[in-house]
């Protein structure tokens, strides 16, 4: 099974993946500020679960192919870099989103906890952030030696939702309680983005010269 060390390793990527402000973490500010802290924890319930769904696809599909085909791995790993690259500049140039986020003043209904479990379930499953990461990333951290791949990603795969459950829920209770204290500095958003875009570069940098042993 998956050893120690390899779960440690891919748990410290998966945090700097996750707290780098992205759809997921963009749509459950703005359910906490337009319909309230528990249709945003809700939302992220939701989104943890789509996320895992991405897992499971890549363990028992994407993720076979992967493992199997230097080229497919070549071109996957390659494209991923090239995305997370983008997202990185992305979040940099358009780091004031989080600020307009924090603004917004729209008061809502609740929604029914299905309807919006089921919509954070689809921002997770179609977060295309966690399935570049998860196609690129989770086939290296499996060795066949160890045992069953797709056993080994859905095992490692639970760093993700876990880690996104935790940081996605601060992110919904401080928009839902803190509005005040980050409306008098709308620059200490723009840091967050900022940051969370220079993170998201280095990554990608690394995806882009991280090979495997064959």
């Amino acid at each position: 099974m998956v050893s120690g060390a390899h779960f440690a390793a891919f748990a410290a990527l998966t945090f700097l993946l996750v707290v780098v402000p992205g759809p997921s973490v963009l749509f459950t500010i703005g359910r906490a500020l337009t319909v309230g802290r528990r249709d945003a924890l809700l939302t992220v319930v939701g989104n943890a679960v789509g996320v895992y769904t991405q897992v499971v696809a890549v363990a028992f599909g994407l993720g076979a192919l992967v493992t199997t085909s230097v080229a497919v791995f070549t071109a996957i790993k390659v494209a991923g870099a090239v995305y997370l690259v983008y997202l990185g500049v992305q979040a940099v140039r358009h780091r004031r989103k989080l600020t307009e986020a924090m603004a917004a003043q729209v008061r809502a209904t609740r929604g029914r906890v299905l309807t919006v479990l089921r919509d954070g379930y689809v921002v997770g499953f179609a977060n295309p952030k966690s399935i570049v990461f998860l196609a690129a990333l989770l086939p290296q951290f499996a060795d066949p030696a160890a045992g069953s791949v797709p056993a080994q990603m859905l095992v490692l795969g639970l760093c993700l939702p876990a880690i996104a459950l935790a940081t996605d829920s601060a992110w919904a209770l401080v928009a839902g309680t803190a509005r005040t204290w980050f409306a008098r500095s709308p620059k200490r958003l723009e840091r967050v983005g900022g940051t969370g875009g220079l993170v998201m570069i280095g990554l990608g940098t690394t995806l882009a010269f991280t090979g495997r042993g064959d």
